[in-house]
């Protein structure tokens, strides 16, 4: 697959591995407790009993709300984080920016969701084809984001971008994995902006 951001726009200003950048864990929640609780009722919107859920670049706190879920995973960067997430049955390490095939089952997952991470992302198309793949049909992708990031490790294209920019970013990324965007929730809870972006696949 070509890759969805040009050379340019998908670089870092740390171009070091990101494995050996998230190799500290780092036990805080990267937006505040508004935008927080505004994404678990977003999850609350789309998710039921039995649902299985992929919670991709995950961390020690998934932000879910209270389900009978058939089956939650965890991916992410750093171990002890994951380990630490109670929310998770079971989870995985990998660097999709460095392999992006997910090691999961076609149809596997009934929700994919990626809270404040989509922007370290260099290669958004192959990626959100592996989400598209593992989600059964009509499964959907719940995408959140808010202005904070760790700046050396965004991809530029997202650096450069207000924030209907990104929202823009993240929608390609969305149709270039085969998705349909239902819905984007935008607000301001206490100071962090919220945005998720909604989509279904096609």
């Amino acid at each position: 697959m070509e890759p969805l951001l040009p050379a340019a726009d998908r670089a870092k200003l740390d171009s070091g591995s990101d494995a050996a950048f998230y190799d500290q864990p780092r036990f805080v929640t990267h937006a505040d407790d508004g935008f927080l609780d505004r994404l678990t009722g977003v999850y609350g919107s789309v998710l039921d009993d039995g649902d299985r859920v992929l919670d991709a670049t995950s961390s020690w706190v998934s932000h879910l709300p209270d389900r009978e879920y058939g089956r939650v995973v965890g991916h992410g960067l750093n171990e002890a984080e994951l380990a630490a997430n109670d929310a998770v049955d079971e989870w995985f390490l990998q660097d999709l920016n460095a392999d992006r095939d997910l090691p999961l089952d076609d149809d596997a997952f009934d929700a994919v969701l990626c809270a404040l991470s989509v922007q370290y992302l260099q290669y958004p198309g192959e990626v959100f084809a592996e989400f598209s793949r593992v989600l059964a049909p009509d499964g959907v992708v719940v995408v959140s984001f808010t202005n904070r990031m760790f700046p050396t490790k965004a991809v530029r294209a997202w650096r450069t971008a207000g924030m209907d920019g990104r929202i823009d970013l993240v929608r390609s990324y969305c149709e270039a994995g085969g998705f349909a965007v239902t819905d984007v929730v935008r607000d301001r809870p206490e100071t962090d902006p919220f945005v998720a972006v909604v989509a279904r696949a096609r």
